[in-house]
Protein backbone atom coordinates (compact mmCIF):
# COMPACT_ATOMS: atom_id res chain seq x y z
CA UNK A 1 0.00 0.00 0.00
CA UNK A 2 2.87 2.29 0.41
CA UNK A 3 4.32 2.17 -2.82
CA UNK A 4 1.38 2.58 -4.03
CA UNK A 5 0.88 5.88 -1.62
CA UNK A 6 4.10 7.20 -2.74
CA UNK A 7 3.45 6.73 -6.49
CA UNK A 8 0.28 8.39 -6.62
CA UNK A 9 1.48 11.30 -4.54
CA UNK A 10 4.45 11.56 -6.66
CA UNK A 11 2.06 11.07 -10.03
CA UNK A 12 -0.14 14.24 -8.42
CA UNK A 13 3.08 16.74 -7.72
CA UNK A 14 4.25 15.78 -11.61
CA UNK A 15 0.92 16.54 -12.81
CA UNK A 16 0.16 19.08 -11.61
CA UNK A 17 1.28 22.96 -11.04
CA UNK A 18 -0.07 23.74 -8.12
CA UNK A 19 -1.28 21.02 -5.23
CA UNK A 20 -2.71 20.93 -2.04
CA UNK A 21 -3.20 18.12 0.26
CA UNK A 22 -6.07 18.90 2.42
CA UNK A 23 -8.35 17.84 4.78
CA UNK A 24 -12.19 19.40 4.58
CA UNK A 25 -12.04 20.03 8.04
CA UNK A 26 -8.82 22.14 8.03
CA UNK A 27 -8.93 25.77 8.62
CA UNK A 28 -5.54 26.10 7.33
CA UNK A 29 -6.12 23.69 4.47
CA UNK A 30 -9.10 25.70 3.35
CA UNK A 31 -7.24 29.76 4.43
CA UNK A 32 -4.70 27.93 1.87
CA UNK A 33 -7.29 27.60 -0.83
CA UNK A 34 -8.95 30.76 -0.07
CA UNK A 35 -5.66 33.01 -0.69
CA UNK A 36 -5.07 31.24 -4.09
CA UNK A 37 -9.02 31.35 -4.89
CA UNK A 38 -8.77 34.66 -4.44
CA UNK A 39 -5.89 35.41 -6.59
CA UNK A 40 -7.34 33.63 -9.32
CA UNK A 41 -4.87 30.35 -8.83
CA UNK A 42 -6.00 27.35 -10.73
CA UNK A 43 -4.94 24.40 -8.58
CA UNK A 44 -5.03 20.60 -7.46
CA UNK A 45 -6.73 19.92 -3.94
CA UNK A 46 -6.79 16.69 -2.44
CA UNK A 47 -9.06 15.80 0.32
CA UNK A 48 -7.09 13.26 2.21
CA UNK A 49 -10.17 12.80 4.50
CA UNK A 50 -12.53 11.88 1.38
CA UNK A 51 -9.94 9.35 0.00
CA UNK A 52 -9.62 5.58 0.67
CA UNK A 53 -5.61 5.97 0.98
CA UNK A 54 -5.77 9.78 2.47
CA UNK A 55 -3.63 7.97 5.52
CA UNK A 56 -1.20 6.18 3.26
CA UNK A 57 -0.98 9.44 0.90
CA UNK A 58 -0.50 11.56 4.14
CA UNK A 59 2.52 9.29 5.43
CA UNK A 60 3.97 9.23 2.03
CA UNK A 61 4.39 12.58 1.82
CA UNK A 62 5.66 12.70 5.46
CA UNK A 63 8.51 10.60 4.23
CA UNK A 64 8.89 13.00 1.00
CA UNK A 65 8.78 16.39 2.77
CA UNK A 66 9.18 15.83 6.65
CA UNK A 67 6.10 17.02 6.91
CA UNK A 68 3.97 15.51 8.83
CA UNK A 69 0.57 17.75 8.73
CA UNK A 70 -1.98 19.50 6.18
CA UNK A 71 -2.08 21.39 3.88
CA UNK A 72 1.04 20.63 2.48
CA UNK A 73 1.40 22.61 -0.55
CA UNK A 74 3.13 22.12 -3.76
CA UNK A 75 4.09 24.98 -6.09
CA UNK A 76 5.71 23.79 -9.85
CA UNK A 77 6.18 20.34 -8.27
CA UNK A 78 8.41 21.94 -5.62
CA UNK A 79 7.07 21.46 -2.02
CA UNK A 80 6.70 25.03 -0.62
CA UNK A 81 5.42 24.09 2.95
CA UNK A 82 2.04 24.89 4.97
CA UNK A 83 -0.26 27.11 4.84
CA UNK A 84 1.90 30.17 7.29
CA UNK A 85 4.65 29.28 4.91
CA UNK A 86 1.96 30.07 1.91
CA UNK A 87 0.92 33.14 3.35
CA UNK A 88 4.42 34.34 4.13
CA UNK A 89 4.79 33.85 0.28
CA UNK A 90 2.29 35.97 -0.47
CA UNK A 91 4.65 39.12 -2.14
CA UNK A 92 6.25 36.44 -4.51
CA UNK A 93 2.98 34.22 -5.18
CA UNK A 94 1.87 35.62 -8.43
CA UNK A 95 5.38 34.97 -9.98
CA UNK A 96 5.67 31.51 -8.36
CA UNK A 97 2.02 30.82 -9.81
CA UNK A 98 3.03 32.04 -13.33
CA UNK A 99 5.90 30.15 -13.47
CA UNK A 100 3.83 27.18 -12.58
CA UNK A 101 1.16 27.92 -15.30
CA UNK A 102 -1.50 28.43 -12.26
CA UNK A 103 -2.23 32.03 -13.45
Amino acid sequence: MMAAANTKAQNIINDNGVVIFSKSYCSYCNASKALLDRMGASYFAIELDRVEDGAAIQEALAELTNQHTVPSIFINHKHIGGNSDLQARRAELPALLKEAGAL
